[in-house]
C-alpha cells in the first residue's frame, strides 16, 4: 500500500477519480459533480479555509491501483472545550488494514495541529452536505446525501469510532393525503393575522437571503457551542450555483408582523440527472442537465435545511409552511417524493413533525466521533434528548439541517 499526499494537480484528480474506480459496478451510486468536491479544498470558494486547514490523502494498492482517500480538516476559532476536527471523503477497498492506514494518517495530522477529538465522515462546511455514513437505507440517493458501501460502517467501529449521533432521513409520498389532523394544525396557524407566509423569489433573493440569515443565526446560536454565524455571501454563491434548478415554490418563509420567524427549503433532486453525467458539468452535459430539467424528468426532491427562531419554535410555524407549501406541489404532480433529509436523533419535535406529515423513516446515517485525546471521555452529542418521552422536550427543538 502507498498512500500520497494531495498536492499537486495530478493527485488531486486521482483524489476525484478514486470512487469512480471503486462503486464502478454499484448501480445505485450517484457520481457528484467533480467542481463540488474540488471547491470544498479551495479557499476562494470555502470560507472555512480562512480560518482552517484541510490536508487530503489518497491510497493505490501494490500495482498503482486506487484503493482509498481520505481528507481531514479543522478550524482554528472553536468555542467548545474538546478542539474538535473532522475527516470526509472517505472511501476504501473493504481492507481494515487499508482503513486503518488512512485513518492513522489523518488522525495523526489532527493531532498534530492539537486537536483533541475528530467527527467523521463530515464535511468540511456547513451539515446539509456529505454529512454522515450511511448504515440503513441504501437506496437512491439525493444529492448532498452521503451513500457508501455497507461495510464501511464495520470499517469505522472496529478501528474505534463510536456514535456520535444519528442522522434520519423521511420519504415522504406525494401521492398521499396528509393527515387530517395535521391539516387543521396548519389551517388554523394561516388564519391569524399575524402570521403570514411567502415563497422566494429571484426578484427578491436579496431580502430572503437577509431574512434566512435572521432566522438561521438565531435558532443555531442558543445552543450550538461552536456556532458561526450564515455567511450571506455563501448563500448568495450556493443560491447563483442552483439558479439552473431553483423551483421558487419549493423555498418558504414565515413570518410574524412582518418579521422572519422561519423557513424551509428544498430542491429538485438533481442526482437523477447528474447519474448520467459522471462527474462532469461540461458544454454537453450542461446541455443534457437543461433538457431533463425542462422535461421534468426530475421526479423527487430534497428537502434541505429549516430554520425556526426559538421564540416562535412551540407556534405550529413549520405546519403552516408545509400548508402552503403543499398547496403548490398539488400542482407539480410530476414530483412524487419528498426526502426530507436529515434530522437529528437529538431533535425529536422534527421527528414528529415528519411522522405526523406521513413520512416514513427511509434512511440512517451516522456521525462518528473517536477521541484522539483518550484523556478527554467519549460523550454522545445532548444525549438528554435521545430516548426521552417526548412530552419531556416540549419547547427544546433544535432546527438543523433537517
Amino acid at each position: 500500500m502507498n498512500l500520497v499526499e494531495v498536492n499537486t494537480i495530478k493527485t488531486e484528480k486521482e483524489f476525484l477519480h478514486v470512487p469512480k474506480v471503486l462503486y464502478k459496478h454499484d448501480p445505485t451510486w450517484v457520481c457528484p459533480l467533480d467542481d463540488d468536491i474540488k471547491s470544498i479544498y479551495d479557499p476562494d470558494v470555502n470560507p472555512h479555509l480562512k480560518e482552517g486547514e484541510a490536508c487530503r490523502w489518497i491510497l493505490r494498492d501494490g500495482n498503482g491501483k486506487p484503493a482509498g482517500r481520505i481528507a481531514a480538516f479543522y478550524k482554528s476559532r472553536q468555542a467548545d472545550n474538546i478542539k474538535t476536527g473532522g475527516i470526509g471523503h472517505f472511501e476504501c477497498i473493504n481492507d481494515q488494514k487499508a482503513a486503518g492506514l488512512l485513518f492513522d494518517t489523518a488522525i495523526d495530522w489532527l493531532r498534530g495541529k492539537g486537536i483533541q477529538a475528530v467527527d467523521g465522515p463530515v464535511n468540511f462546511g456547513e451539515n446539509d452536505s456529505n454529512w454522515g455514513l450511511l448504515v440503513e437505507g441504501f437506496t437512491h440517493p439525493s444529492y448532498g446525501m452521503p451513500y457508501n458501501f455497507s461495510y464501511y460502517k464495520n470499517l469505522f467501529e472496529n478501528y474505534g469510532f463510536n456514535i456520535y449521533f444519528k442522522q434520519y432521513s423521511y420519504h415522504l409520498d406525494l401521492n398521499k393525503k396528509f393527515p387530517e389532523r395535521f391539516w387543521k394544525i396548519a389551517e388554523w396557524i394561516c388564519r391569524k393575522p399575524d402570521y403570514s407566509f411567502k415563497h422566494f423569489t429571484l426578484k427578491e433573493a436579496d431580502r430572503f437571503i437577509s431574512d434566512m440569515v435572521i432566522i438561521y443565526n438565531a435558532a443555531w446560536s442558543s445552543f450550538k457551542k461552536d456556532f458561526t454565524p450564515l455567511n450571506p455571501d455563501g448563500l448568495r454563491q450556493a443560491m447563483k450555483r442552483a439558479k439552473f434548478i431553483l423551483d421558487e415554490e419549493m423555498i418558504w418563509f414565515a413570518y410574524h408582523k412582518g418579521e422572519p420567524i422561519g423557513f424551509f427549503i428544498m430542491f429538485p433532486d438533481v442526482n437523477q440527472v447528474l447519474k448520467k453525467l459522471n462527474g462532469k458539468l461540461n458544454t454537453w452535459n450542461k446541455i443534457k442537465l437543461f433538457y431533463y430539467v425542462k422535461t421534468k424528468t426530475i421526479n423527487r426532491i430534497r428537502a434541505q435545511v429549516a430554520g425556526v427562531v426559538p421564540k416562535f419554535q412551540n407556534a405550529g410555524v413549520e405546519s403552516g409552511i408545509f400548508w402552503n407549501l403543499r398547496q403548490k406541489m398539488d400542482h407539480k404532480p410530476h414530483y412524487k417524493e419528498i426526502e426530507l433529509s436529515w434530522v437529528g436523533d437529538f431533535n425529536p419535535k422534527m421527528i414528529a413533525l415528519y411522522e405526523a406529515v406521513g413520512g416514513v423513516r427511509a434512511k440512517t446515517h451516522y456521525t462518528y466521533r473517536y477521541m484522539i485525546d483518550p484523556a478527554i471521555p467519549f460523550q454522545r452529542f445532548m444525549p438528554e434528548m435521545i430516548n426521552v418521552p417526548l412530552a419531556q422536550k416540549k419547547g427544546k427543538q433544535i432546527n438543523e439541517s433537517v
